[in-house]
C-alpha cells in the first residue's frame, strides 16, 4: 500500500519555471534533470512509488530528495560536498 509522504510541495511560479528548465535541458547532467523531474511530479501529487517507477529509482531517493526540497527549496536540490577523503587519480601513462 502507497504512503503518504507528509512533505507536500507546493512550487512558486519562479521554482516551476526553473524545475522545467531543469528537466528539458539535455545539457545538464542527468542527476539534475531527474531531480527536477522528481519535485514536478511530486508537485502534480503523485506518490512517491509511482515517481520512483517512472524514473527507475528507489522510493528512499524519491522521499529524500522530496524531504530535502521541501526544506531547503532549490537549493536542496544542489549537490553537496561529501566526506571523507578526496580521490585521487594517478597520473596517465601516455604510450
Amino acid at each position: 500500500m502507497p504512503r503518504k509522504s507528509p512533505f507536500l510541495i507546493d512550487l512558486s511560479a519562479d521554482e516551476a519555471i526553473e524545475l522545467n528548465r531543469r528537466a528539458a535541458r539535455y545539457t545538464l547532467p542527468y542527476f539534475e534533470v531527474v531531480r527536477a523531474k522528481m519535485i514536478l511530479m511530486a508537485a502534480a501529487g503523485i506518490n512517491n512509488d509511482a515517481i520512483a517507477a517512472r524514473l527507475d529509482t528507489r522510493r528512499e531517493v524519491v522521499s529524500q530528495w522530496r524531504q530535502r526540497f521541501h526544506k531547503e527549496r532549490l537549493a536542496g536540490l544542489e549537490e553537496r560536498a561529501r566526506p571523507g577523503r578526496p580521490r585521487v587519480f594517478p597520473p596517465r601513462a601516455d604510450h
